[in-house]
């Protein structure tokens, strides 16, 4: 009778074969970035955001369009890759990147203010002056009133 083999007999189990993702769970950026920035005492500074939960991240798009079209055409920028970013923020505490975010509210320019009428002053109503809720002079022996008293007299406290 032939021999079946059983499971002791193929040796130790092989694991499985992973399998090959195409594309990986979160696509590192190649290439320019374009980075936000805003004017700084040095040059420039990356500008930082708040995600949705509130911690901040760098940002950066993969295109001067996405960036404008996010921020607007005003918003200044300059390139850089992502390890460069990265280094720019690690030692503020930033460990988050969001590249080409999506999730914002669309561009609107501010309103431009618009201006209003300047009212008329009310006529000046003829009738007593109220007194100041504070006496003119200190009391006397306070330090304000040593200021005060030598200030009066042109000499130094």
């Amino acid at each position: 009778m032939p021999r079946t083999p059983l499971a002791d007999d193929r040796g130790p189990a092989q694991p499985a074969p992973e399998p090959t993702d195409a594309e990986p769970a979160e696509p590192a950026p190649a290439g320019r970035l374009c980075v936000p920035v805003r004017p700084g005492a040095h040059g420039v500074t990356t500008r930082l955001y708040r995600t949705p939960v509130g911690a901040r991240t760098a940002v950066a798009f993969t295109s001067p369009e996405r960036l404008r079209a996010t921020l607007g055409g005003d918003q200044p920028w300059i390139p850089l890759s992502e390890p460069a970013l990265r280094a720019l923020t690690r030692p503020l505490g930033v460990r988050a990147l969001t590249v080409d975010p999506v999730l914002t509210a669309p561009f609107t320019p501010a309103p431009t203010p618009t201006p209003t009428p300047a009212e008329p002053a009310p006529e000046a109503v003829p009738g007593p002056v109220a007194e100041p809720p504070y006496p003119a002079r200190p009391r006397p022996g306070t330090p304000c009133a040593r200021r005060f008293d030598a200030a009066a007299r042109g000499t130094a406290a």
